[in-house]
């Protein structure tokens, strides 16, 4: 970036109410990419690990979430901190670099200022200058990398494996990689990844004699010393994905076994046994506290970027809990020495991946553009504009979401409509155009059927209160889905440290409360269910877009929370 154009930024953000911090503002002093990426040496044994980047090839917008709640226990506690609570706990000082990547705060001023996150040609980068000071370092990739974009859907992972092997990764687990199906699962297990990458998922067996599918764990050496990465899948496909994409296998979160397995590469010599989860958070934080033996958790699917551990105490000593964010947007490095066949100490950083801070690597810019090329004129066609910031991340309804349900409501004639608890999705800023391809990174699923079905209000409820105990159940290991369900067209009240089946009242269409016996027209997409059919979900958005090619900002529905007041899992 040229000072020049350096400088507009500053007025663009001035104008916003930012003030920069000049230590750590993007380009605001010569050596600020040195700053920000200078993680010194450390040990003999280094992790690296990415997680959830969700097929984002390109540099892209991500804000974090401003509601992001904690219940019982979990309340004020990471990874459930948002805004100044987060930079309050962590210490990382406000209107910097380091609150941008990590915060919702000023997002549209900020990201004006710091520019575009992620990009595997520049995660690539960055990678690699690790590796010239940690020629040991094993990079892990914690899944949810086949889905999420168009050219991930159309070219059926094949976009992402490639450039995971071009990246470097070298151990993976996974989720949402089975919603491609098995065969294609094994199909790239077994010749793309094959001597390459090791596919990890100790919790994955054949439904029915219990015989592992994939290899359990990656044994590696690193300067001598022994280690062990043990894989575990989300352990809740088969419920928050449909079933019939993977028929013959069998999930959950296999607690005897892994700590079982924990034992076996123990005696077999391991000196760190580390967890590369796709659990989320919460889980892997109770996980942690009843399974010893385990150094280190490396954790997905919540999208949780947490700047530090989390350390767990258990029967064995200690687990440190990470999470490494999502969208391509930061790099877990993760160091520990070990000396006199035990863990001495060690060190952690989160790196947020600032494409205006790192060039990007010519092999991996080669790939994406040849990757594109086929597709450029279909994902760069636009189709609306938009007049505000959309964005999906949050426990409820983001403005995407809410540009999605409004989408559902008018174009399939309902009276309500549902949108999935989906956490992935980029960002767009204020004025910004909105083509197929940002329209499909929130939409690019393999079961994309729109439904519109008759449903009682007592039916409605029902659903509304079983997803919510999905989310704020206060036993993590039955939280088994993605945020709440996005709803367009009815306001509600949500309690969320109420019982289960006691969390959602007051549910109100136009002002008037849901009949309990009365049938209403429910527009959804995504359905788990095999044999639904109904025109896919972009098909449903471009309709929409174009009879409204400027997209009016819009204010997400949320519902009257109850006892959250102060809770700084919520924006104030």
């Amino acid at each position: 970036m040229q000072r020049r154009e350096f400088m507009q930024m500053l007025a663009i953000a001035s104008a916003g109410g930012l003030a920069l911090a000049s230590k750590d503002g993007l380009a605001a002093t010569p050596g600020a990419a040195e700053q920000l990426y200078a993680v010194p040496k450390f040990g003999n044994v280094s992790l690296l690990h990415i997680t959830d980047c969700h097929a984002q090839l390109r540099p892209l917008y991500f804000r974090e979430p401003s509601v992001n709640l904690g219940i019982g226990e979990a309340a004020g506690k990471a990874p459930h901190l948002v805004g100044d609570a987060l930079l309050k706990q962590f210490k990382i000082a406000p209107k910097t670099a380091r609150a941008h990547a990590f915060t919702y705060l000023d997002f549209a001023a900020a990201a004006k200022v710091y520019g575009k996150v992620g990009g595997f040609a520049h995660l690539s980068t960055l990678v690699q200058q690790l590796r010239a000071s940690r020629p040991h370092a094993v990079l892990c990739d914690g899944g949810d990398t086949w889905q999420g974009s168009a050219t991930a859907l159309w070219t059926n992972g094949q976009d992402m494996v490639d450039a995971a092997k071009l990246l470097g990764v070298e151990i993976m687990a996974p989720h949402w990689e089975f919603t491609l199906g098995a065969q294609r699962v094994q199909e790239i297990v077994q010749k793309d990844f094959k001597g390459k990458v090791d596919f990890v998922a100790q919790n994955v067996v054949t439904a029915d004699f219990g015989d592992a599918v994939f290899a359990p764990y990656s044994w590696r050496e690193m300067n001598g010393v022994p280690v062990a990465v043990i894989g575990q899948a989300f352990p809740y496909t088969p419920i928050a994905n449909p079933r019939y994409l993977v028929p013959d296998w069998s999930f959950g979160i296999q607690e005897e076994r892994l700590q079982a397995l924990v034992k076996e590469v123990r005696a077999k010599g391991a000196k760190v046994v580390v967890l590369l989860s796709h659990n989320g958070m919460d889980v892997d934080l109770k996980l942690a506290s009843r399974v010893s033996g385990i150094d280190a958790i490396l954790g997905g699917h919540t999208h949780d970027g947490v700047p530090t551990p989390v350390v767990v105490s258990n029967q064995g000593g200690q687990t440190l809990v990470t999470n490494a964010g999502s969208n391509g947007k930061f790099l877990g490095v993760l160091d520990f020495d070990v000396r006199d066949g035990r863990i001495q100490g060690y060190q952690y950083r989160l790196l947020p991946v600032f494409s205006n801070l790192l060039p990007a690597d010519r092999a991996m810019q080669a790939h994406i553009d040849a990757v594109r090329a086929p597709f450029r004129a279909r994902l760069d066609e636009t189709l609306a504009v938009t007049e505000g910031l959309l964005y999906r991340r949050g426990n409820f309804n983001g403005s995407w979401d809410q540009l999605i349900v409004d989408g559902l409501l008018a174009v399939k004639g309902a009276d309500l409509a549902f949108s999935p608890g989906f956490r992935w999705g980029t960002s767009l800023l204020p004025g910004a155009p909105i083509t197929r391809g940002d329209l499909m990174d929130q939409l690019a699923i393999t079961y994309p059927a729109t439904t519109l079905t008759e449903m009682t209000g007592a039916t409605i409820k029902t659903i509304m209160e079983d997803v919510c105990d999905n989310l704020f159940h206060p036993d993590p290991y039955y939280q088994q889905g993605g945020d709440m369900v996005r709803v367009g067209g009815m306001s509600y009240t949500c309690t969320p440290a109420a019982a289960t089946g006691r969390r959602i009242s007051d549910m109100r269409l136009n002002g008037k409360l849901l009949d309990a016996d009365k049938t209403y027209k429910v527009a959804g997409w995504a359905p788990v269910a095999e044999g639904a059919s109904g025109a896919p979900i972009w098909d449903v958005m471009e309709t929409y877009l174009r009879a409204h090619p400027v997209v009016r900002a819009r204010r997400p529905d949320q519902p009257t929370l109850v006892g959250t007041a102060g809770n700084p899992g919520m924006a104030g």
